[in-house]
């Protein structure tokens, strides 16, 4: 009784906790103001993502207890537009009433829409959210809501696969795979009892209860995710990519039952930070877009209530080019609902020495910039973020000998196009993220600038550099009007 009476005093809490009290709401120092962080306390990689009925359903590990990880629960937030969140209360919490820090803890998943009622929980007109999720060291289990997501029970006949201490799976993905009429579920375990072979388990099921093994896919880590792309937006040509971890991802075919990789394995952001990226499911059907968000882990918020943000949300697509097929990340287009004040240049011929700093008149925290640049007769070029007089601010250099973007620490190979180099920059408060040649290459990093800094450096050494088009479009916040 004093557990159940816990349980329901923290949900009251937590119902408590997600309004939104007064016009500093989300407005402190280091606070993310379009990328989304909770209200408090730590949050982990993305969990769950999906599309239902208006909603783009955000879900992610929580700790209700602190800045630090553990005792995970789901967390969620749902958005109209994919920028503007609603926190709802924590959707999942551990099973068997657990107080540990790890034990039977609500881990990584993937949430469904049980459009057919195969399970029979669906009550009324709304069809069954059923998450499908680790709890740790008990087993791989169901979660579902008859209510758009608003409250959550426990599947009765919990876990579906039982925990077993030989395999560790764990971070089911589960969707449905159209040609074969059936369900699909990706597990992260150790096949065989061999370390050598840990990866990603493939299963498939009928029913979404009774799961019968596939194939097993060894070298990989991580919570998996995967996805199918068009390339070059045809319908008749596409190609699966299973992600990891960490983000990295290999691109290749699938039957229903085993994936055959057709690249070497990639990574599809070079920051220190990005880790657990996830994909939207059930997205409308003209929507056409694939959807992707991920955690940025590590940074360092002093004196915040919360600890780890998302990235903000892009679009992945595949490009065929001389070269190779290469995955593309942009920011999702609705960032545009958050644009102010712009300030363009154009034909903009820079020598080192004569001119002045040309964005020297811009200040602010909060940037969606896009440029093309050609390179001319320059050694380098690069923008300092977030200085002043006294504070040097953060650097994001391009170094045309070695062909190489750099960026706190993080140095990558990055060729021109017909001798230019397009830049697309997203910066927030506690976080920068660069794509670079329309989104073939991306670094996502988190950084704690000094809030006197607000001003920002073009240059360039060696030679000429013509800023063909350069934009820096102020960002109103997402958390407030």
């Amino acid at each position: 009784m004093r557990n159940l009476i816990l349980v329901f005093v923290f949900i009251l809490s937590a119902t408590a906790s997600w309004s939104q009290p007064g016009s500093g709401y989300y407005n402190e120092l280091y606070r993310p103001q379009y990328h989304f962080t909770s209200e408090r306390n730590w949050i982990g990689e993305p969990s769950g993502l999906v599309y239902y009925d208006g909603e783009y359903h955000l879900f992610y590990q929580y700790n209700p207890r602190g800045l630090e990880p553990g005792y995970y629960q789901w967390g969620h937030a749902v958005s109209k537009d994919l920028v503007r969140w609603e926190h709802l209360p924590v959707a999942i919490f551990p099973d068997n009433l657990s107080e540990d820090r790890d034990f039977c803890t609500a881990g990584p998943g993937s949430v469904i829409i049980d459009e057919k009622n195969l399970l029979g929980l669906q009550q009324g007109q709304e069809k069954t959210m059923v998450a499908f999720y680790t709890s740790h060291q008990c087993g791989q289990r169901i979660a579902y809501s008859n209510d758009r997501g608003r409250t959550w029970r426990k599947y009765t006949g919990n876990p579906v696969i039982p925990f077993d201490e030989t395999d560790e799976a764990s971070g089911p993905k589960v969707f449905w795979y159209e040609p074969g009429q059936h369900w699909v579920m990706v597990l992260y375990r150790r096949h065989d009892q061999d370390d050598r072979k840990r990866g990603m388990s493939f299963f498939s099921s009928s029913d979404l209860l009774n799961w019968e093994f596939s194939s097993h896919l060894p070298g990989f880590s991580g919570n998996p995710d995967m996805v199918e792309i068009r390339v070059n937006n045809r319908p008749e040509e596409k190609k699966w990519v299973v992600f990891e971890g960490d983000g990295s991802f290999v691109m290749g075919a699938f039957n229903g039952k085993t994936f055959t990789p057709e690249s070497i394995r990639l990574k599809s952001d070079f920051g220190l930070n990005f880790t657990g990226s996830k994909i939207w499911g059930n997205l409308p059907a003209g929507d056409g877009r694939v959807l992707q968000v991920a955690m940025l882990k590590g940074g360092e918020f002093p004196e915040m209530p919360f600890h780890g943000l998302m990235t903000f949300p892009s679009e992945l697509s595949l490009r065929r080019f001389n070269t190779g097929t290469y995955l593309i990340r942009q920011p999702v287009a609705e960032i545009e609902s958050l644009h102010g004040k712009s300030h363009k240049w154009e034909k903009q011929n820079l020598i080192p020495g004569l001119n002045n700093n040309l964005i020297k008149k811009v200040k602010g925290e909060l940037f969606h910039i896009k440029g093309q640049f050609d390179l001319k007769t320059c050694d380098s070029f690069g923008f300092m973020f977030r200085m002043n007089k006294k504070i040097q601010g953060t650097e994001l250099l391009y170094n045309v000998k070695r062909g190489t973007l750099s960026i706190m620490g993080q140095t990558v190979p990055l060729e021109p196009v017909d001798n230019k180099i397009y830049l697309e920059i997203l910066i927030d408060r506690s976080s920068i993220e660069v794509y670079a040649n329309n989104g073939r290459m991306v670094i996502s990093q988190t950084f704690s600038p000094d809030p006197g800094a607000l001003e920002y450096l073009l240059y360039n050494t060696g030679g000429e550099l013509m800023v063909d088009k350069l934009e820096f479009i102020e960002l109103g916040s997402a958390w407030r009007k």
